[in-house]
């Protein structure tokens, strides 16, 4: 589909930006080793620091955001939860070599890629698979540094369980899924629009974006606007522009039938501390994602918090309460950090022609006998 992704106003603020950036690539690689302890520094708050405050009293959260990473959701075999200095250099190093040979110059007189091409499990185009059509590391924004928390080093976002992973599911949720899988098996991936992903029609975020709760996609546009207000909050995701309106005060929740995408937000203040509560999240929806990715039962409960740690970051941390999906609450925490640049709108319906064609493809294929299609 065609969802505009060059106007990831992170991506196209990094490369607009006096340094080319194949040199700052090269920068990148080279100082890498200092890269994880200068952002370490600037996250702590200096004893000058004060929070800055709006005009009822709050701790000033607005602005422009975004906690892109490297940093994978759940953590990897045989790390430890704080990676060591060498760990980072590798990771990041990796990473800007990756970038690197990405944008090196096409051969003018190489033979064209097969017909095919899809997207690997870290989101990135598998070349070798024939990526026709894909957009390159120019216009692809991921993340290139190892999440920073409290000045640690994550290896990643999940920290309870203490091994960084995503608690069993429970009976009661596989066989929500058992019945979900028999019921799309009826169908064929292309044979109705609602067999489409929701961020394919428009709907909602790819991944979990807007969440709750508010994850990297590892993808584009990972940036965030927080406007507020005395009894609201509002965070407006540029991914598929889903904007959620927190209402703050005593809770007046909705019914329990009413199910909006992103669920009923709440939000108070304890103390410097915004803290959100939501229910009745939509279950058509997936949550946290990354490899931990689940779509929520009716009792699904999301906890939230968001403090300013310096000032250009916002300490995030979430608790994922689904005794109907897993056998017990987990917990992690992202940094966002400030984002010195404009968020652009996500204009994901205009230009969406793929929707029509994917579909008027399968019926053209269904007329010609080719009755499989999508199975």
């Amino acid at each position: 589909m065609e969802c505009r992704p060059k106007r990831s106003s992170h991506g196209q603020a990094r490369a607009t930006r006096s340094w080319p950036r194949r040199g700052l690539l090269l920068l990148l690689a080279v100082g890498t080793a200092v890269s994880w302890a200068a952002a370490a520094e600037a996250q702590q708050a200096t004893p000058r620091w004060v929070v800055p405050r709006t005009t009822d009293g709050h701790p000033d959260l607005q602005g422009n955001w975004t906690n892109a990473t490297l940093t994978p959701v759940v953590r990897p075999p045989g790390l430890g939860r704080v990676l060591t200095g060498e760990q980072v250099r590798e990771l990041e190093g990796e990473r800007a070599a990756f970038i690197e040979a990405d944008l090196a110059p096409s051969a003018p007189d190489r033979a064209p890629p097969p017909v095919g091409g899809q997207l690997t499990g870290d989101a990135r185009w598998d070349a070798g698979a024939g990526a026709v059509g894909g957009y390159n590391q120019f216009f692809i924004d991921a993340g290139d540094f190892v999440a920073i928390y409290n000045g640690e080093p994550r290896s990643s976002l999940i920290v309870d369980p203490p091994d960084g992973g995503r608690p069993s599911f429970t009976p009661e949720a596989q066989s929500r899924m058992r019945q979900r899988a028999e019921l799309n098996a009826q169908f064929g991936q292309y044979d109705n629009p609602e067999n489409r992903p929701l961020a394919e029609r428009c709907l909602m975020s790819f991944g979990s974006n807007a969440g709750p709760p508010m994850m990297p996609n590892y993808f584009y546009n990972n940036n965030y606007t927080i406007v507020q207000t005395a009894d609201h909050v509002v965070i407006m995701t540029e991914m598929v522009h889903d904007a959620r309106i927190i209402r703050l005060g005593t809770p007046r929740p909705l019914p329990p039938h009413v199910r909006p995408w992103m669920g009923d937000s709440w939000g108070r203040w304890e103390g410097d501390t915004l803290v959100i509560e939501t229910t009745n999240i939509h279950s058509g929806q997936t949550l946290v994602g990354g490899g931990a990715g689940f779509s929520p039962s009716e009792r699904a409960r999301i906890t939230e918090r968001l403090t300013r740690a310096g000032p250009n970051t916002i300490n995030y941390e979430f608790t994922v309460d689904d005794p109907g999906t897993f056998t017990r609450p987990f917990s992690g925490e992202v940094p966002f950090n400030r984002l010195d640049a404009l968020v652009y709108e996500y204009a994901c319906h205009e230009g969406n022609y793929a929707m029509a064609n994917v579909l008027s493809g399968a019926r053209a294929q269904e007329r010609a006998g080719r009755t499989e299609v999508g199975r």
